[in-house]
Order: C-alpha cells, then structure tokens, then sequence
C-alpha cells in the first residue's frame, strides 16, 4: 500500500522532506564584466595615501581582459624606480580582480616613465583633503638640450608658488627637499604657521 503525503508536503509521521541543496554558481557564471574587473582594478588604493586610487595616481598603463579565459594582464609603472609600494599594489590588484572572478597577472613596466601630470582632478583633489598640496604641472613643452649642474644643487625655492593646503595662501616656505615619503617635500606656511608636505612634480 502506498502511504499519502499530507498536503503540506510532510511525510506521514510529521516529518518534512529536506529541500534539495541550490547549486552553487561556478566561478564562470558569477564573474563580473570585463570593464567592472577594469574598474575595480583602478580603484585599488595607495597604500600610502589610502584616499588616493592607483586609477586616479595615474600608474595603471593598461588592461587587458580575455573573457574566455578569465584573465587579465595589467600593466602598471612605480611612481619612483624602487618604490616599496608596488609589491602592495600588485597583491590588491590580484586580490580585487579574484574577489571579481579573474585571474590577474601584474607587469610592472618603467617606460615611459610615470609623471604626476598622470594625476586625475579627483586625484589632486584627494591630496588637498589630506593636507598635501598636490603637484604644479611639469610637462613645458620645451625641448633641446637640458642643462646639467655638477656639484651640489643650490637649496633655491621653485619659482611657482605652493600653495598651502589647509589656509589657501601662497607664502610658503621649502623646509626640505624630503618629506614624510620620497616623493613628498615639506614646507611651511608663512601665514598660519603649518608644515604640510607637497606632492612633487616629476
């Protein structure tokens, strides 16, 4: 004799029928796009300057996805030859495109060489919130030959004025060619008396 299975789908007995257990999406089925893989690559901090993204620093030169595969390849330049940063980079950067559904492979490539005319708007404007003047444009458009001191370099202020992050003014003073990082200078604000460190053009 078949036994009935009471309309609320339990079993005679008060016992419920266990659910079948979803299946679990494979990595293909739940990878992101190739331009959010992109995306999330470029906003990877710094790791130094945490407000800033590698995007918006400039140093990501390219990436390239292949869908089929589920990889990207990208490309990225030190803002300094040897900065420490870059081993950091190159881990988020694995990290945010897994955390996507992407393999990624990290190249770092030194030419053309980075320049702090890469910096997005965005970028400058997230060194500004934290108290660094960002950097005066350094493409001049000039070329011919360049002139070469031998010796030391005399301690001579730039000729355009940094402007100090936290009043606004322009009466600033260069205290040191280094500041809390190598590719920072400190200076001094004549008007409300704060140090601040300055992004430098390279």
């Amino acid at each position: 004799m078949t036994r009935a299975t009471p309309r609320d789908g339990r079993l005679s007995g008060g016992k419920t029928p266990a659910s079948p257990t979803p299946a679990r999406p494979s990595r293909e089925e739940s990878r992101s796009s190739a331009a959010e893989v992109e995306q999330r690559v470029g906003a990877v901090t710094d790791p130094e300057i945490p407000t800033l993204s590698i995007g918006d620093l400039g140093i990501v030169r390219g990436v390239e996805a292949d869908e089929s595969a589920g990889a990207v390849r990208v490309r990225i330049t030190p803002t300094y030859s040897g900065c420490p940063a870059m081993e950091v980079i190159a881990r988020d950067i694995v990290d945010a495109a897994a955390d996507a559904g992407w393999d990624a492979t990290v190249e770092i490539v030194h030419s053309p060489p980075w320049t702090t005319d890469w910096l997005t708007e965005r970028g400058r404007a997230a060194l500004a919130e934290l108290d660094i003047a960002p950097p005066g444009p350094r493409s001049t458009g000039a070329s011919g030959p360049v002139p070469v001191t031998i010796g030391r370099a005399p301690h001579t202020e730039s000729s355009v004025a940094v402007v100090c992050p936290r009043c606004g003014s322009t009466d600033t003073e260069l205290i040191a060619r280094f500041g809390t990082t190598a590719c920072k200078a400190l200076h001094r604000c004549r008007a409300c008396g704060d140090p601040f460190d300055e992004f430098k053009a390279v």
